[in-house]
């Protein structure tokens, strides 16, 4: 039998293993978050593709061709980020199940041993004289009494031992599977990013053709990023005008202050409209069922003019060609305006925010109507010239510009 220090040992063994479980438990819920996310990035790569392959527009400017390019290569190195998250997550999860096998192999060798140890002695007594012998021997009722519990005793730990020998080799043998699968899920990470990394050096070096291209013409092509970029802000100073105008009215017609910088009054069933949509902060569903973010919300560099800034009050998505625009939370249609080559644009409220849809050639709701989550708005407008599907969308609290990447799901 082993002393006491062992049994500490042991005890000590088995809380690193259950501290190595509790760590794997939280590393395997951070791969499943990565592997998600993986996925949805190739889906979007795929829906890039598809979209790209589906444009029957013949000449597209080398400009467009650019962004797109841009955006491609964007999206491949967010997935190599990912998958390399993944690989390293998993290199982790392999040295910690490498230790644990150790442990566990050293007090298996320890709890056989020790398993040996009793069988021998029990052997041995058993040859000396038989368990009624035992008995008999005694000198009192009471150490009769005695020996009967501690052969219960002693049987009870022969049995837990052998539980415990069981138990641990079982869990060697499942470790290691484990250990296998992770080690074939790596290979097939590192093969995927191999891959990867060379498609992406491809797009970077067709990217730098093109963009040299540019950079001969480079105020001719000034010229047209500014132009894109004055209707945008032309755009958003309207979308300004008319929340600031909704604001007004709707605060003079419950009685309140017409100051559009305190916001929408609002009444007990708007309040608790807002708060939740609050609540659904990063869950909302996209305003398309399918499509691709190519323009991000707030300030950026334009990927080929240096010292060239584009802005965007919300995101640009581009989708597939009679694609429908659909309302991202339950809400009220306040406004439909006739953006004049720019198509529709519909504004839904919900309590003090407000979703924005542009660039639609149809309309499906009209002012005033209530709409649900998921409701059809219209068709978004494909553009003559690139021969792109875009719907332009924002989310406003009054007046303030959200992002909608914070907001929408997985966007």
């Amino acid at each position: 039998m082993r002393d006491k220090s062992f049994y500490f040992k042991s005890f000590v063994s088995c809380f690193l293993v259950l501290l190595v479980s509790g760590t794997a438990l939280g590393q395997s819920t951070k791969q499943k978050e990565l592997e998600k996310r993986r996925e949805a990035l190739k889906q979007e790569m795929q829906q890039l593709q598809r979209l790209r392959e589906s444009n029957t527009k013949k000449e597209i400017s080398i400009l467009t061709q650019v962004e797109d390019l841009d955006t491609q290569i964007k999206l491949r190195s967010d997935l190599i980020k990912v998958t390399n998250s993944q690989a390293n997550l998993l290199t982790r999860e392999i040295n910690e199940n490498f230790s644990k096998m150790e442990t566990l192999r050293e007090e298996l060798t320890i709890l056989k041993e020790d398993y040996g140890e009793m069988i021998r002695k029990s052997y041995k007594s058993k040859s000396g004289q038989s368990k009624i012998m035992f008995l008999l021997s005694s000198e009192s009722f009471k150490q009769a009494y005695k020996r009967t519990q501690y052969m219960k005793q002693y049987a009870n730990y022969r049995k837990k031992q052998g539980n415990q020998i069981k138990e641990r080799t079982a869990l060697l043998q499942e470790t290691n599977k484990k250990l296998v699968k992770q080690k074939a899920d790596k290979e097939v990470l590192i093969a995927e990013n191999r891959k990867a990394k060379a498609e992406l050096d491809k797009e970077k070096k067709r990217q730098a053709t093109m963009v040299a291209e540019i950079r001969k013409k480079t105020s001719a092509y000034a010229t047209q990023i500014k132009k894109k970029q004055q209707e945008t802000d032309r755009i958003d100073r309207q979308i300004d005008k008319i929340i600031a105008d909704a604001i007004a009215t709707s605060n003079k017609k419950a009685g309140k202050s017409t100051t559009t910088n305190k916001g929408f009054a609002l009444t007990p069933a708007e309040v608790t409209l807002a708060k939740e949509f609050s609540n659904n902060k990063g869950k909302l569903i996209w305003p398309v069922e399918r499509g691709v973010v190519t323009r991000r919300f707030g300030k950026s560099a334009h990927p080929t003019l240096p010292g060239i800034t584009v802005t965007n009050s919300g995101v640009d998505i581009e989708t597939s060609q009679d694609a429908v625009a659909r309302a991202v939370f339950g809400g009220e249609v306040t406004n439909i305006q006739d953006m004049q080559g720019s198509g529709y644009m519909v504004f839904i409220r919900h309590g003090d925010y407000l979703t924005v849809y542009t660039n639609l050639k149809s309309i499906k709701v009209k002012t005033g109507e209530r709409v649900t989550y998921k409701q059809e708005l219209g068709k978004v407008l494909r553009n003559a010239f690139s021969g792109k599907t875009i719907l332009k969308f924002s989310i406003r609290k009054n007046t303030t510009k959200l992002n909608p990447s914070d907001w929408i799901i997985n966007m």
